[in-house]
C-alpha cells in the first residue's frame, strides 16, 4: 500500500480491451488474457445469460418469489469468480447468483434462497461463497473479517468482495474499507456500478469523480473498468487479486455495467428510465462483444458456439426439474444452523413446536 495519493487515484477513463463492436483496443493499458481463459469466460456468459433468462420464466410460473437479474452485467459476475484461486473467498449479494453458480455452487441450491426455502441454500464452506445477502454492503465486513483472519493465519487467501453502487452510501462500505486499508486485509472491494440502486440514478447516490476515487480517502488504491468487457474485467480484477495477495492490501474496483432489467420482478424499470437509454446500453452487450472478438480471432466457430449453449441448456433444464418440485417442509429445521450451539431460547422455541407438533398428530 502506498500514501501517495497519485497512486491511489483511478484512471481518468474504464480500462477496455475489447471495443462494444469486438474489436481489439490498439493501446491497452493490461495485457489480454490467454485464448483459454477467454473461452473460458465465453463459455461461463452463455451459462450465466442462460439461468437469468430461466430464473425469470420460473419467477413467472411461480416457482421463485423473486429474482434480481444480471442480465447485461454477467461479466462481472463470472470474472469475479473466475479470478479466484479454490482457498479464496467470494461474498456475494442478492444479485450475484452467476457468480456463485460460476464459483460451482449448485443453481438448485443458489435460488433455494430466492423460492424461499432456505435462508442459504449451500454450505458456504464447500466452495468458499459465503451467503448471500439482501441488506446492503452487510457482507463487505464480513469479507474483511475472513480476509484479516486468513493473514493471521499465515494462509493467503483473498477475499472478494462484490457490492452495487447503491451499497457504497452504507456505512458498512465505510467501515469495511477504513477497516481493511488500516489491517492491510487482503480484499478486493468489486463494486458492479449499474446506474441504478432500484430506482435512484447514480448522480443521486454519489458526487465524487468515480466510485473508484471513494478509495483515496482510506489509502485503498482504485481502478476502473468496462464492466461489459470481459477481457478488461479479467485483467483488471486478476491483478487486483494478486496486488492483494502478495501484501499490498485492499484493492478498490468499479466496473461501469448496466442493469438491462428491472431491479427485480416486483419492479417497474419504466417509471424512471426511457427505453433509449436502455437500447443504448444493449449496444455494449458483454456477450455479444466477447462473442465477435472470439470469432474474429478465430478462437470460436459454431461448433464450439453450440457446444456452450448446449451445456447452458442443459443447466437450466436441470434448475427448472429442481425448482419445479415441491418440498414438504420439515419445522424442525427452521432452528438449525442458527447458531454453532443452539441457544436456549431456540431450544424452548424448538421443544414448543415439537409438542405442537405431536398434540396435532394425536388428534
Amino acid at each position: 500500500m502506498t500514501n501517495d495519493p497519485a497512486k491511489l487515484l483511478p484512471a481518468d477513463q474504464p480500462v477496455q480491451l475489447i471495443a462494444p463492436d469486438g474489436t481489439a483496443n490498439e493501446k491497452p493499458s493490461y495485457a489480454m488474457p490467454s485464448s483459454e481463459d477467454l473461452l473460458t469466460a465465453y463459455r461461463l456468459l452463455v451459462t450465466g445469460r442462460r439461468i437469468n433468462d430461466q430464473a425469470y420464466a420460473l419467477v413467472r410460473q411461480g416457482r421463485l418469489a423473486v429474482y434480481p437479474s444480471s442480465h447485461g452485467q454477467e461479466a462481472c459476475q463470472v470474472a469475479a469468480s473466475q479470478v479466484l484461486q479454490d482457498g479464496d473467498w467470494l461474498f456475494p449479494t442478492y444479485r450475484d447468483c452467476v457468480a456463485a453458480i460460476a464459483r460451482g455452487v449448485p443453481p438448485v441450491e443458489v435460488l433455494e434462497l430466492l423460492k424461499g426455502e432456505w435462508h442459504c441454500g449451500y454450505d458456504p464452506y464447500e466452495r468458499r461463497v459465503a451467503p448471500q445477502v439482501t441488506p446492503l454492503a452487510t457482507q463487505l465486513p464480513h469479507a474483511v473479517g475472513v480476509a484479516h483472519a486468513a493473514t493471521l493465519r499465515g494462509e493467503e487467501t483473498v477475499a472478494m468482495a462484490l457490492c452495487g453502487d447503491g451499497a457504497t452510501s452504507e456505512g458498512d462500505f465505510h467501515e469495511a474499507l477504513n477497516f481493511a486499508a488500516v489491517f492491510k486485509a487482503p480484499v478486493v472491494f468489486f463494486v458492479q456500478n449499474n446506474e441504478y440502486a432500484i430506482s435512484v440514478p447514480l448522480s443521486r447516490q454519489s458526487a465524487a469523480p468515480s466510485l473508484a476515487h471513494k478509495g483515496v480517502g482510506y489509502g485503498v488504491p482504485g481502478e476502473r473498468v468496462d464492466g461489459n468487457d470481459i477481457a478488461a474485467v479479467l485483467a483488471v480484477l486478476g491483478a487486483a487479486v494478486e496486488r492483494a495477495r502478495s501484501g499490498e492490501g485492499p484493492q478498490l474496483v468499479e466496473a461501469h455495467t448496466y442493469r438491462m432489467q428491472a431491479h427485480t420482478n416486483a419492479d417497474d424499470a419504466t417509471r424512471y428510465r426511457d427505453d433509449d437509454e436502455v437500447e443504448a446500453w444493449a449496444a455494449r452487450d458483454p456477450l455479444a462483444r466477447i462473442e465477435t472478438y472470439l470469432r474474429t480471432a478465430g478462437l470460436l466457430d459454431d461448433v464450439v458456439a453450440d457446444e456452450a449453449r448446449s451445456e447452458a441448456d442443459g443447466i437450466a433444464l436441470a434448475m427448472r426439474e429442481g425448482l419445479m418440485a415441491d418440498n414438504v417442509p420439515e419445522p424442525a429445521a427452521l432452528f438449525q444452523n442458527v447458531y454453532a450451539s443452539p441457544t436456549p431460547q431456540l431450544r424452548e422455541q424448538a421443544a414448543m413446536i415439537a409438542e405442537e407438533l405431536q398434540r396435532e398428530a394425536a388428534v
